[in-house]
């Protein structure tokens, strides 16, 4: 209710001088202006020390103020105005709650205590009668206005109390107890006085309530303190968490005929005590428990209650004798998506792809997320490497089909890195560590897949650090070389494109094939910068020799999976190309099945706008991953790269020889050009030839040369590549 709303005070309150005093001007001016519109004259003082100021100076009626202000706090104010105007009143307006302040601010002299935020009425009620009781003892005793003081205080700390205030009788039935157990409880005080105090305890607390008063030793110096839950009235409230202390009643100070004015039973009390609310204390330590065990986002435990339950999982296993499974997982496409549309639409992603994997999950395991779009997965009782394969299927399967986020409709693959107990790995570290190497290795062949932990996995560590640091200088360095195979047409023997091919020429290791570095490139994401950097060199080298006489000279070029996923992948790479001046109808970029099947739609117009630039595509390995035939003609493919191990099974019978068949066959029915990869012999020479399988490369036309042995070649143009 508004100020407007309230009952005017009585006309002999209306000229009373009002002392008002607070650090804060809007409150100040508020609570001035409520008490001026009811006819008191009002002074205000902003802090303390103007206050102190004002007593000095002019008479007061009654001092309304604040317990907290930066200069001069309210208790010395009142201090300053006992002393200098002992018949002007003090009431406390102030949001310090705590019993010490309240009980200390009415032992030095406040005639009451008014809480922040106030209600208007409420205070101008307090003040009418504060001035009301202030006149009445400055008619009476001394003795009469110290009685009138000390019933002030007993009314405000047991009615008023931010705590439930009781007493029981010695069977434990009350026999009084204050008006904040309506507001807390929603029982009103003389429904709860006669019944025992069983009937608010929760029934999982009854029997440690019921020891609490029987338990020996209690004393006024040693009350009984417990933490308890209580019910409340109805189900429309939840059962809230209280802090009691009880003290036993000395019958000296407590005689049987003490009656507490309509709020008590009658009975002799035997038990004083005090009930606190600290349901929001018991729910804050419960979230920052589950802070400090769970992932915010997905709620999924974090690593931190991974460990712990590993860590039990592995003593069960062993102590029985069991196996169980921990799984690395990491999603394949979740930066892609972070960086397109945002991290608010990668947070989304991350709480649907967890919403997705529980559903998979078995009663007993444990999802957390392991960090960023990590994910550790604990089976903590298998049978055999069966079940674990079962499940990480699932898995695979589940994060397959597309994830709808608002307008957009985005996909996701994931690999998964097995490590199983004991063979993997003893220890909680161990298997996470081996789980997670496998998992890098499914990243190394295509992602989209799982792979169990074998100790021909295992890298040296401090090798590998090593191997990193070394690789991040040869990109300073420039110690990256690109060699070139020629691609070379089947039946001219005429040198028709070039594949560049990356070398490292370590210092200390001498010259380094992919195989001994790239895996790492891929692990350390340093993929990228590699790949720049051939591109680079080979747009130079290959352009040099099509500027000075050789028009028709292809080149092929691997690019790596992260480069393909990227959101800007086609405008960087012809920006790259439009730099070196390299036409782009000269360059074929290879790519695998996987890649392109990983998110079909998303790579489809990708390459659909680098055919428009003019790049040709080319299929690596083709027929080695996941295929779907129906993609050869729906995407500008011009080129099928028939894997060397197909190849090399040329031989009278085998099924290698099949496979050429059927892949030079569909491609001459699409309408694409072949390349051979690993030709070595005659006999798998003359076999291609007969198929009319187009271009070949490999060891049989020499291996991967520097760009000096290449030029030589190209200056005896149109020398056959059979003389090199």
């Amino acid at each position: 209710m508004t100020p407007e709303h309230t009952e005017q005070p009585r006309s002999q309150a209306v000229s009373a001088r009002i002392l008002v005093v607070d650090d804060e001007p809007r409150l100040l001016n508020t609570l001035a202006s409520l008490l001026r519109q009811q006819g008191y004259d009002v002074t205000a003082a902003t802090g303390g020390r103007r206050a102190c100021e004002l007593i000095d100076q002019h008479p007061f009626d009654l001092a309304l103020l604040d317990l907290r202000m930066a200069d001069v706090d309210g208790f010395d104010v009142m201090a300053h105005l006992a002393k200098c105007q002992p018949d002007c009143g003090a009431v406390v307006v102030s949001g310090e709650s705590a019993f010490t302040a309240v009980s200390r601010a009415l032992r030095r002299g406040a005639l009451d205590y008014i809480r922040k935020p106030f209600d208007p009425e409420e205070l101008l009620a307090t003040v009418e009668s504060v001035l009301s009781q202030q006149s009445l003892v400055r008619a009476h005793e001394h003795i009469q206005m110290r009685l009138e003081k000390s019933e002030a205080l007993h009314r405000y700390i047991v009615n008023s109390s931010p705590d439930i205030v009781f007493m029981l009788d010695e069977d434990g039935h009350f026999c009084f107890v204050n008006h904040k157990v309506e507001s807390l409880l929603g029982y009103t005080p003389a429904e709860l006085c006669g019944k025992h105090f069983r009937h608010v305890l929760d029934d999982r607390d009854v029997a440690r309530g019921m020891y609490a008063l029987q338990g020996p030793g209690i004393s006024a110096d040693n009350p009984r303190t417990l933490e308890v839950r209580l019910k409340t009235r109805g189900s429309r409230r939840a059962t809230r968490h209280f802090e009691i202390t009880a003290f036993p009643v000395d019958p000296q100070t407590w005689p049987p005929s003490s009656n507490l004015a309509g709020e008590a039973s009658g009975k002799t009390a035997r038990y004083y005590g005090i009930a606190r609310d600290v349901t929001d204390r018991k729910e804050a330590e419960a979230f920052i428990n589950f802070q400090a065990y769970h992932d915010l986002l997905t709620r999924l435990p974090n690593r931190a209650l991974f460990k712990d339950r590993l860590e039990l999982a592995i003593t069960q296993a062993r102590r029985n004798q069991q196996k169980l499974a921990v799984m690395f997982l990491d999603l394949d496409r979740f930066k892609i998506v972070n960086d397109t549309l945002g991290h608010a639409m990668g947070d989304r992603l991350l709480q649907a792809v967890t919403h997705r994997l529980t559903q998979f999950l078995r009663k007993g395991d444990t999802l957390s997320r392991f960090g960023g779009d990590e994910f550790t997965l604990l089976l903590p009782s298998i049978h055999s490497h069966d079940d674990a394969k079962h499940i990480a299927k699932k898995l695979i399967r589940a994060l397959r089909a597309p994830f709808q986020l608002g307008e957009h409709e985005v996909f996701v693959g994931v690999s998964i890195g097995i490590a199983v107990f004991p063979e993997a790995g003893s220890t909680m570290d161990q298997l996470i560590q081996s789980a997670d190497i496998a998992m890098y290795h499914v990243k190394a062949r295509g992602k989209d897949g799982y792979r169990f932990y074998s100790e021909s996995m295992s890298v040296d560590t401090a090798s590998r650090l090593s191997l990193e640091r070394d690789l991040r200088l040869a990109l300073e360095r420039d110690e990256l070389k690109v060699y070139y195979q020629p691609q070379v047409c089947s039946q001219s023997n005429r040198i028709v494109g070039l594949e560049a091919l990356v070398r490292w020429q370590h210092p200390e290791r001498g010259l380094l094939y992919p195989g001994d570095f790239l895996p790492l490139a891929e692990e350390t994401r340093l993929i990228s910068q590699v790949s720049e950097r051939v591109l680079d060199r080979a747009c130079k080298d290959v352009g040099r020799w099509i500027r000075s006489g050789h028009p028709d000279l292809r080149l092929a070029v691997n690019l790596s999976p992260v480069q393909v996923e990227h959101p800007r992948f086609v405008e960087t790479l012809m920006q790259r190309v439009q730099a070196h001046q390299f036409p782009p109808e000269n360059l074929e970029i290879e790519i695998t099945e996987n890649v392109i099947m990983s998110d079909l739609e998303q790579i489809s117009q990708k390459l659909r706008e680098l055919a428009a630039f003019g790049v040709r595509i080319a299929i690596d390995d083709f027929g080695t991953g996941y295929s779907s035939l129906n993609y050869l003609h729906r995407l500008p493919i011009h080129t099928l790269k028939v894997d060397q191990s197909f190849v090399k099974a040329i031989r009278s019978g085998e099924d290698g020889a099949c496979i050429v068949n059927a892949i030079v066959a569909m491609a001459h029915g699409l309408k694409l050009e072949i390349v051979a990869e690993g030709v070595e012999t005659d006999e798998q020479l003359d076999y291609l030839r007969s198929l009319g399988c187009h271009q070949v490369q490999g060891f049989f036309y020499g291996p991967a040369r520097p760009p000096e042995d290449i030029n030589r070649l190209l200056g005896s143009w149109p020398a056959r590549v059979a003389s090199f």
